[in-house]
């Protein structure tokens, strides 16, 4: 297999792999591209992927590093990629994928980076080197330097969690803590490294770290089209979605998509969203804007620390070429609407993401809520890494109930017995009418996550007024289009029995109503609420407003 070669996308020069400059030596340019074989690689090597283990490395070919004796590997890659199945029930659209990064090493899409770049540093004969990050990067490099036996230097800003800091220090980096944004705390380890003439890893313009990312597209393709068209095949998403801060993630991405269409491996390419926290959203208010440089944030008005990068620079120019070359998107989005989406992937689909992986599936929602995002097109999103810890801001104050158990088996029980009744009191009654399984797990999710409802189930109207009769709930979510017996024939049943008509009712249907339907409907439901067309929060909050009535 050839060597691959170095191309200054400035000036056109062209190096040997093996000579690995910072700089183009002609043009001084610190961004130089890798250019692989790819006929070669698709000839040669495609055939054996298959037969290697499913990890970052099964795609070696088409990673700059020389000899695979210097690979330092703890499985990294090779992770799940998951349809969601209630919030894509939720929102109306089948073909979500979620990218789960928190199966990596350290638990987040960093560990890829991180086994690249201290492999490449291992084949350079580095022992020393240094890294700015704001959590995930230095647990990351962390972790794969004290398998590697380099010396790592980690700063951070003071906003990273505590607990960030110490999983850091405990792998054996020396921590150093800056108070100030992520851009500062850059410029200090870039001038520690300088003073001290060790390694810096610069993050983007990194070709390794770079190159590690596109290992993303190569196992997204993989697996899509395993998924969706048999063994063997491969298939691009119609959009590749992640939060960013520095943009490298989506950037290194990209590039993997591009090889595998110049192989042929896939037909297209996918269009592009990058999403970031309204309180620091330098590229999203330039894209917005039109301009062609990014707007530079000195003061991030976020709690999201991992995406606190007030100036871009090159990534933003980067982005803008990809997202204008697909028809991709820019958005942001707010820290609340980034914590509701985190609360909502961890109560419907039992995904406990990180703040940043929040920020991309707030993007998501609002993404297909414009329109942006059609329906019957498939989604990948880059679940970036796992909560760690979980944000205060996430759950508040009120995410747990209290129960004193008595201090000896002698004493009295009776506390224990009216604390929990006290529990039981709290509950509604609540029961869903619906044949159709997916919508009644979504719905009866929902209502569990809430914790305040006992929830049972009738697949058709005739059972479901069976069980009415039998014990009245406090409130009946109505499905119209049902077998035996439909959601209209329910509502006229329980309007023509006076003890039974005092049960509220909400029409959760798919049908798009006729005027002669909604005019059956009129009188007899407390609300209508159009399936795929609501969030959670939206039919607690409906419920909540018909149950006080």
């Amino acid at each position: 297999m050839h060597d691959p070669i170095l191309e200054c996308p400035r000036c056109g020069q062209r190096l040997t792999f093996t000579q690995a400059p910072n700089a183009c030596p002609n043009c001084k340019y610190d961004y130089l591209e890798v250019q692989y074989d790819l006929e070669a690689i698709k000839r040669d090597a495609l055939p054996r992927w298959p037969e290697r283990p499913f990890s970052l490395w099964r795609y070696r070919e088409l990673l700059p590093l020389r000899n695979a004796d210097n690979i330092i590997t703890m499985g990294e890659g090779g992770t799940p990629l998951l349809r969601s199945v209630n919030v894509g029930t939720m929102l109306g659209h089948d073909h979500i994928y979620i990218k789960d990064e928190r199966q990596g090493p350290t638990g987040s899409f960093k560990d890829r980076q991180a086994s690249l770049a201290i492999s490449s540093m291992k084949e350079a004969g580095i022992t020393e080197a240094v890294v700015a990050s704001t959590g995930n990067v230095a647990i990351s490099y962390s972790a794969y330097c004290a398998r590697a036996g380099i010396k790592l230097w980690a700063f951070l800003t003071s906003l990273v969690p505590a607990d960030k800091m110490r999983e850091v220090a405990l792998y054996g980096s020396e921590v150093v803590k800056i108070t100030g944004t992520y851009d500062q705390c850059k410029e200090i380890a870039a001038s520690f490294a300088q003073h001290r003439g060790l390694f810096l890893d610069k993050g983007l313009k990194s070709i390794s770290a770079r190159q590690s990312m596109k290992t993303l597209a190569y196992e997204v393709c993989d697996q899509l089209g395993c998924m969706l068209d048999g063994y063997g095949k491969w298939r691009a998403p119609d959009w590749y979605i992640q939060a960013v801060s520095g943009g490298m993630g989506p950037i290194g991405t990209w590039r993997g998509f591009e090889e595998l269409y110049a192989m042929g491996l896939i037909d297209k390419l996918p269009k592009i969203a990058i999403v970031q926290s309204s309180g620091c959203a330098p590229m999203v208010t330039a894209f917005k804007a039109g301009r062609d440089t990014a707007d530079i944030v000195t003061d991030p008005q976020t709690h999201i620390a991992t995406l606190a990068t007030g100036n871009p620079g090159l990534a933003y120019t980067e982005l803008r070429r990809i997202i204008q070359q697909t028809g991709g998107a820019m958005e942001m989005v707010s820290d609340e609407e980034a914590f509701r989406a985190m609360h909502v992937m961890a109560k419907m689909d039992g995904l406990s993401v990180e703040t940043a992986t929040g920020v991309a599936f707030a993007g998501l929602f609002k993404l297909i809520g414009q329109q942006t995002i059609k329906r019957d097109e498939v989604v990948v999103v880059n679940c970036s890494g796992h909560t760690f810890p979980v944000e205060k801001e996430l759950l508040g104050e009120e995410w747990s109930s209290s129960i004193e158990a008595p201090k000896s088996p002698a004493a009295p029980q009776e506390g224990l017995l009216s604390a929990l009744e006290r529990l039981d009191d709290r509950m509604r009654d609540i029961l869903i009418m619906d044949d159709t399984p997916e919508a009644s797990l979504l719905l009866r999710r929902i209502l569990q996550a809430h914790g305040k409802y006992s929830v049972r189930e009738a697949v058709n109207g005739r059972i479901g007024l069976e069980m009415v009769r039998a014990q009245p709930p406090d409130l009946i979510l109505l499905d119209l289009m049902m077998p035996e017996m439909d959601g209209f024939a329910v509502l006229d049943v329980l309007r023509t029995d006076r003890e039974l008509s005092r049960i509220p009712v909400i029409v959760v249907t798919a049908k798009e109503l006729t005027a002669i339907e909604k005019q059956r409907l009129s009188g007899k439901a407390q609300s209508l609420m159009q399936k795929g067309a609501f969030n959670e929060q939206d039919i607690v909050d409906k419920m909540l407003e018909v149950l006080k009535q």
